[in-house]
């Protein structure tokens, strides 16, 4: 076959999947809800079941629950004829993922999950299947074409059953009010962990943080600004309070201007009114800020304009942020 057909053939696949997706979308109805309710009123965990792509949909469906709080693990059905069932607790929820609904593993252990009283919720292809008249909640993935060019390959349905955990994992997240502060609990490390780290876990505190006072003399805010390297330094009252910032373009222009330098002091030099930023904002918050005013540092302050740190850009980068 020609290039232009490959191109041809993965586009209609492509094409096919979409529209799977969209009618799957117009089904969604107030069983969607309900299995919503049911996962989110779970005391137990959040156990997903399935074998072959559907279990490898399930794997996934598992991990983004895991990933939002919710507790959620990946259950292997002919594992748990052979011993795995042990691993199943009363106050659990299944989620049975099959295209046919007659996958024979999912309904060998069926019965014995329904005597513990276990909800079951059935994402599967066919409403009428064995597997849907055992689910005390059906969620209809049935798709009208696989993108196999001889409709058998799990393709359309499979995407189809991965998008309907996804659309399951953000109803939960808006019905629990999951922000980035909690996110970030679950994404310690990788790189959604770097995307939402807070300024407080970067900045320079304490001795770290180059500090003068308003009548600090030009020579000496020159020595702060270099013994600190970070290229500038704040202007604090003596209650700590931020009146402004020192930066190396404001050294330039005092010496462009010909000023008789030993007669400056801080505040003759200083940008008042300097940009800040609260230590519990999100670094790439920071960033933003800095990109948009053409800066490379933000004095944090507090709620009372006291100052408590100092970010650079260069601690971004450090932090691999981005």
């Amino acid at each position: 076959m020609k290039k232009n057909g490959l191109l041809e053939k993965a586009r209609k696949a492509i094409k096919i999947e979409a529209e799977a997706i969209e009618a799957l979308a117009e089904r969604l109805n107030s069983g969607f809800l309900q299995a919503v309710e049911m996962i989110d009123s779970t005391k137990g965990r959040v156990i997903v079941s399935g074998i072959g792509k559907s279990g490898i949909i399930a794997k996934k469906i598992a991990s983004t629950f895991s990933s939002i709080g919710i507790p959620a693990i990946f259950f292997h059905p002919a594992e748990g004829m052979h011993g795995d069932l042990g691993l199943v607790r009363r106050d659990d929820l299944l989620i049975a993922i099959s295209k046919s609904g007659e996958t024979e593993e999912l309904l060998t252990m069926l019965p014995l999950l329904k005597r513990l009283n276990i909800p079951i919720i059935a994402l599967t292809g066919d409403p009428k299947s064995i597997l849907a008249g055992q689910a005390d909640l059906i969620l209809d993935v049935s798709v009208e074409l696989e993108a196999c060019p001889n409709n058998l390959v799990p393709t359309s349905s499979a995407t189809a059953a991965m998008v309907m955990g996804d659309a399951l994992a953000i109803a939960l997240m808006e019905r629990r009010g999951l922000t980035p502060d909690d996110f970030a609990i679950f994404h310690p490390g990788g790189a959604i962990g770097r995307s939402l780290t807070k300024v407080a876990q970067i900045m320079h505190t304490g001795e770290e943080v180059p500090k003068v006072s308003p009548d600090t003399p030009f020579m000496k805010t020159i020595l702060e600004m270099t013994g600190k390297r970070l290229g500038t330094t704040t202007v604090v009252d003596s209650e700590n309070r931020l009146l402004g910032i020192v930066t190396d373009g404001d050294l330039r222009r005092a010496i462009e201007k010909k000023l008789k330098l030993e007669t400056l002091e801080a505040a003759d030099i200083m940008t008042t009114k300097p940009k800040t930023i609260g230590s519990d904002r999100l670094a790439v918050d920071a960033l933003n800020l800095m990109e948009k005013h053409k800066i490379t540092s933000l004095a944090v302050v507090d709620g009372d304009n006291k100052l408590i740190g100092l970010l650079h850009m260069h601690d971004i980068l450090d932090a691999k942020v981005i």
